[in-house]
């Protein structure tokens, strides 16, 4: 079947937000054997009505979000309503469930707000749990006299249109999609190692699998590689992959490499503190965003002066002095005080030259020393960045969280 998404917002257009949907409905729709084929995003306004016009002769799904508020600039419902040809009313139960939201939340009631409870002729509510806006789904041909594919009506923000696509969205598409054939898609998550670098090792090898579907996706310290086809020729990849790729593969899911981290960090009964000078404190935030880090994770000392990496982490100043804060005997003692401080069973390190200025002939821009301490030896690596602030930070972190996996899976 041919699924469209159509997402609504001139906030798109200029940038405030970005699309969060597309990636969200295609996993969620690819187990019943469909593909989003195209997607369009137009602003608010009449630019609706023709885009949606457009797109029934070619949808047989559509997926339209955005627009669903109580604002002036919200008449999604109104425009797709008109463009099928089906009466507007109001929802008496829907009115009542809105006002009593409003009340327990003290917010004043307009009215505005009575549009969200306003209902094509013939449409299904889908109840919105995390916000005041309701789905719609019309059924394909809902109006005999206009032809129209299946149309789901679903709200902008993530927070609300990804429960109630799982709740109520996916039921329906199960209702009428018939699942043919035993087509799989697989992941594996790439850690620290280049695309291109990816690509020669496994890719020839595993396009020779017949039916196979190969795709990359690159990211800062990460690659993911994707495979769809039949379960035998799936499983004939996946032995190629692991084999070729092995420990550097960390995930086959979409956790991230610092939810690995906190996983086998808790299976162990084991912990980690961070001591950073060139990330700034990505390492804390990024393994503190992930829930259940508080059983892991001790603390982190941001010493981005060298004054603070003294005062903080007792590194000798004569230390910094011989060799310079970017050093590895530096890094070194930055991870082996830090875990004497936090009394963790691991600690990370991190002191680099993110530029654009700083760097010398020796040490150029891009250079960083990352440190891991543990129960054995402490292992330091200097590895070399040439980029963009955020992205050097970016790289170094996943380095360092790579570092990490890697000392406790053994490899």
């Amino acid at each position: 079947m041919r699924v469209i998404i159509l997402n609504t917002g001139t906030e798109l257009l200029l940038g405030d937000e970005q699309d969060a949907h597309l990636a969200f409905i295609a996993r969620e729709i690819f187990p019943l054997g469909l593909r989003i084929t195209e997607r369009r995003t137009v602003p608010d306004g009449e630019a609706i009505r023709d885009t949606v016009a457009e797109l029934f002769s070619r949808a047989e799904i559509l997926f339209v979000t955005g627009g669903l508020g109580p604002t002036t600039d919200d008449i999604t419902r109104e425009i797709v309503a008109d463009v099928v040809g089906l009466e507007m009313y109001q929802d008496p139960q829907l009115l009542t469930s809105l006002r009593r939201r409003l009340a327990a939340r003290r917010i004043k009631w307009t009215s505005r707000i009575a549009r969200q409870a306003d209902v094509p002729a013939g449409a299904q509510i889908l109840p919105n749990e995390n916000g005041s806006a309701s789905g719609l789904y019309l059924k394909a041909n809902i109006n005999p006299r206009i032809p129209s594919p299946h149309l789901f009506l679903l709200p902008g923000p993530p927070r609300e249109l990804q429960p109630m696509f799982r709740a109520s969205v996916m039921p329906f598409l199960r209702s009428f999609v018939q699942v043919s054939g035993s087509i799989e898609q697989r992941l594996y998550k790439i850690a620290c190692m280049g695309e291109s670098t990816v690509e020669e090792a496994i890719g020839e090898k595993v396009l020779a699998v017949p039916g196979i579907e190969l795709g990359y996706c690159a990211r800062p310290g990460e690659v993911d590689v994707r495979i769809i086809g039949k379960s035998d020729a799936v499983s004939r990849a996946e032995a190629i992959i692991k084999t070729q790729l092995g420990p550097s593969i960390f995930s086959g899911t979409e956790e991230s490499l610092e939810e690995v981290i906190v996983k086998l960090l808790t299976a162990r009964h084991e912990t980690l503190g961070v001591a950073e000078s060139c990330t700034g404190g990505l390492l804390a935030n990024r393994i503190t965003n992930v829930p259940g880090a508080s059983k892991v994770f001790v603390a982190g000392y941001v010493c981005y002066a060298n004054q603070a990496k003294s005062d903080m982490l007792d590194v000798d100043p004569k230390l910094i002095e011989k060799h310079g804060a970017v050093s590895e005997p530096v890094a070194r003692a930055l991870a082996e005080h830090a875990r004497v401080c936090a009394r963790s069973t691991f600690a990370l390190a991190t002191t680099g030259i993110a530029g654009p200025t700083g760097g010398s002939p020796e040490k150029p821009v891009g250079t960083v020393y990352i440190a891991l301490a543990g129960p054995g030896e402490i292992v330091a690596k200097k590895l070399f960045f040439p980029s963009d602030r955020e992205t050097f930070k970016q790289l170094a972190v996943q380095a360092a969280f790579d570092l990490l996996r890697r000392n406790i899976i053994g490899t």
